[in-house]
């Protein structure tokens, strides 16, 4: 999943396993700024004054002010975006070969955004410069590993600058958490927690994950498969060690449970062998750059093979979530659904 101090994992590892991007700059303007709620007691972050925030480093963040040239990771940009706090710039998948917005962008209007880097390893400094960034924001799916730039050319670059960083746990944990954790980064830039478009969304996530739980009760002998397709291999999550779908276990469901390799993220097996686990359901890395169902129907025969293709039982992975709750209650309800109308198909 990333480039870890540790082992150090390769781009097909890196999109295999959880997460693939580039780095990007986007426009901080904190979100709505009608009538100011400055009671210390609410849930709505101060105008002014000094700003503070713990990652989930363990880091103590200060400043004078709240950062208002915010740089971030394209998918955290995106959840950012959701709580109305609007980055300057932007790095990771933003924009596809054709114009449009990556999957990990959500609904940001990309062409208000500074794209940084559209790809890993592309981070431009000198557009990140340029910005004059007082805050950089990212994931981290291996302790104190920096999302995109760990391990990048660019990284003893991008440190120089000496911009505070602030990085939220993509694994070691589970979605609900990472969902409070990127509100709260949120509130404290500016968002309001109370506003109604966050409460809805909050109460459809919560109702979408009771949906979750009781598909996967209802039908406990439905298995699912994490799976991540390149041109060589075939790649099998394991379900703890990613946030959304340590989630997902924690509500019920029944995931494959493959031999990961010393990463500890994934099995790789070879498309001669991706018969190896028993599945009744596969979700399928969405990501750009990885080979989704309509190409593998093409290309790898052995694909077609599996009693859940055979079936229709696929559906696409949101491998990188959008940590809002507007954009993860669909990703519940989804899978919920899948559980609820699949049929057993494997022995």
């Amino acid at each position: 999943m990333s480039k870890p101090r540790m082992p150090q994992l390769s781009r097909r590892d890196l999109l295999a396993a959880g997460g693939a991007a580039g780095l990007g700059a986007l426009l901080v303007a904190c979100g709505d700024d009608k009538g100011s709620k400055k009671d210390s007691g609410s849930e709505q972050a101060a105008d002014s004054g000094p700003w503070s925030f713990k990652d989930d480093r363990g880091t103590e963040l200060k400043a004078d002010k709240k950062p208002s040239n915010i740089v971030a990771f394209t998918g955290t940009a995106a959840a950012l975006h959701d709580y109305g706090i609007q980055v300057k710039g932007v790095f990771g998948p933003t924009e596809t070969s054709d114009g449009k917005p990556d999957v990990q962008a959500g609904d940001m209007d990309i062409s208000k955004v500074e794209i940084i880097g559209n790809a890993y390893d592309k981070f431009s400094v000198e557009k990140y410069a340029s910005l004059n960034p007082d805050l950089l924001i990212t994931d981290m799916w291996i302790k104190d590993q920096l999302w995109y730039i760990s391990g990048t050319a660019a990284e003893k670059k991008i440190l120089q600058l000496e911009v505070p960083t602030a990085a939220l746990w993509a694994a070691e944990t589970t979605m609900d958490k990472a969902l409070a954790r990127r509100l709260g980064l949120a509130v404290s830039l500016g968002a309001d927690a109370k506003d109604k478009k966050v409460t809805d969304a909050k109460a459809a996530f919560e109702k979408a994950a009771a949906r979750l739980r009781s598909a996967a009760k209802a039908n406990p002998d439905i298995t699912v498969m994490i799976g991540s397709g390149s041109a060589d291999l075939f790649y099998v999550t394991l379900a703890e060690t990613a946030a959304d779908t340590a989630y997902f276990e924690s509500l019920g469901v029944k995931f494959v449970k493959p031999k990961v390799n010393a990463q500890g993220f994934f099995e790789e097996l070879s498309w001669e062998n991706v018969d190896k686990y028993k599945a009744d359901v596969i979700m399928m890395d969405n990501r750009t750059g990885t080979l989704q169902p309509a190409d593998l129907d093409k290309s790898k025969p052995t694909w077609k093979q599996l009693p859940a293709v055979k079936a229709g039982q696929i559906i696409p992975r949101v491998t990188e979530p959008i940590y809002s709750y507007a954009k993860c209650a669909p990703v519940l309800d989804d899978l919920a659904k899948a559980i609820e109308d699949a049929k057993k198909v494997t022995k």
